[in-house]
């Protein structure tokens, strides 16, 4: 990781970290149900990044970050990750029902700093609220 790699970080600063690569894999605006109730919006917006060894670095934000899990509708189980002083939800990963983790960590738009939205796809736009480009996904991206 290099110091042109964006920080990630909560809205007091107790949790700030560096991306693992300069831009993310993927940006989603995602407008199922649970984004909407999770981020309190029309929609949540998503940057994947590869979930590479000791990223995101779990052992130093050990004791500002709390952990709170889901069923996802893929019976998978999503770990969401905060920031227990703000409250602010900084990243997501996806565990696999064999235990395994899913090699993409999705961090929360707003916690990544320069986040661009060009290019974005919007996922999920059956339930949207506002208005989503032609051709935008009704369901999960296909990827």
């Amino acid at each position: 990781m290099t110091s042109s790699n964006p920080t990630i970080s909560c809205q007091c600063g107790a949790i700030a970290f560096r991306a693992p690569t300069p831009k993310p894999l993927q940006v989603y605006c995602c407008h199922c149900t649970e984004c909407q109730k999770q981020s309190a919006s029309a929609f949540g917006v998503s940057a994947i990044f590869p979930a590479q060894d000791h990223w995101p670095p779990l052992d130093q934000l050990q004791p500002h970050l709390g952990l709170w899990t889901r069923p996802t509708d893929n019976s998978n189980t999503l770990r969401c990750y905060f920031c227990k002083q703000c409250g602010v939800r900084i990243f997501h990963r996806s565990i696999f029902p064999d235990g395994k983790a899913k090699d993409t960590v999705s961090v929360k738009g707003g916690c990544l700093e320069g986040l661009s939205l060009q290019g974005a796809r919007h996922i999920y736009t059956r339930s949207a609220l506002v208005a989503v480009p032609e051709g935008s996904d009704p369901g999960r991206p296909s990827f």
